[in-house]
């Protein structure tokens, strides 16, 4: 084999192995904010004015995690703040999650749910929680 044809296909294996690495990175940080949407799901599900003391810990080793992306630690920070509703600063937080063409469904999902919290999520907000558990 000539010497080309090798060096060729070395940096073809090197760039699909780079591919394959980022590829799984991608799904680990995917499977990550999973787990951690489906926490933010089941405490807003439960809320009753303001999350539990151990709701509060989870959401707030969700929001301090930079494994998760930036609309889903929001999301855990805004949760964990509910005092019968969000605050203004979380609610200004969620209305930029609503409009971002970054965020994931999801996210915007859950957005506009603790946008419409007062004291509790209402009928409709509690069913689409539950298809996200």
């Amino acid at each position: 084999m000539s010497y080309s044809i090798s060096k060729k296909i070395t940096q073809t294996v090197a760039s699909l192995s780079l591919v394959a690495f980022f590829a799984s990175v991608s799904q680990v940080a995917l499977a990550d904010d999973s787990a951690a949407v489906k926490t933010i799901a089941g405490v807003l599900v439960g809320l009753n004015h303001f999350p539990s003391a151990d709701d509060k810990a989870a959401l707030a080793a969700i929001a301090a995690d930079d494994a998760h992306g930036m609309a889903v630690r929001a999301l855990a920070n805004a949760v964990a703040n509910i005092q019968h509703a969000a605050t203004a600063e979380d609610k200004a937080a969620m209305e930029q999650i609503v409009a971002s063409d970054m965020a994931d469904m999801q996210s915007k999902s859950l957005a506009q749910i603790v946008l419409g919290i007062n004291h509790m999520p209402s009928a409709e907000a509690k069913a689409s929680l539950q298809a996200l558990l």
